[in-house]
C-alpha cells in the first residue's frame, strides 16, 4: 500500500445526507487516511438508495487509487452535480474501498453516531 494511505473500518453509525433526503447509513463504513488531507468516508452502495444518485460522466484519475467516478445527488428540486465519486476497480493497494462511495462534504454530510 502507499505508505501514505492507510484504510481503516468505522465502528460508528454512518449516516449520509444531501439537504434532508437521508441517502443512506450504514455500520460498515471505511476511513481512508491520505497523506495531511482530512480523512475520507467511504460507504458500501449496499447501504445507500442509489436511485437518488445519477451517473454523470466525470472522471479523473488519481496515481494511488485508479479511476473515479462521479455521481450527482437530486435533493428535490436540487441537483448536487459530482457530489459523489466511487473507485469502482481501485488499484490493489486500495482494494478495500471498491464497491463504496465518498461524498463531498460542502454538498452531502456525512455525520458518525
Amino acid at each position: 500500500m502507499a505508505s501514505h494511505i492507510t484504510i481503516s473500518p468505522i465502528a460508528d453509525k454512518i449516516t449520509v445526507t444531501a439537504g434532508s433526503t437521508v441517502l443512506g447509513t450504514s455500520h460498515r463504513a471505511l476511513e481512508l487516511r491520505e497523506g495531511s488531507a482530512p480523512p475520507v468516508v467511504y460507504v458500501p452502495r449496499e447501504d445507500l438508495d442509489m436511485d437518488l444518485l445519477e451517473r454523470t460522466p466525470r472522471a479523473t484519475t488519481c496515481p494511488w487509487k485508479g479511476q473515479a467516478s462521479y455521481y450527482s445527488v437530486r435533493d428535490g428540486e436540487r441537483l448536487l452535480e459530482n457530489a459523489v465519486w466511487s473507485y469502482e476497480a481501485p488499484k490493489a493497494d486500495v482494494a478495500a474501498i471498491a464497491g463504496h462511495l465518498a461524498f463531498y462534504t460542502d454538498r452531502v454530510r456525512v455525520t458518525r453516531g
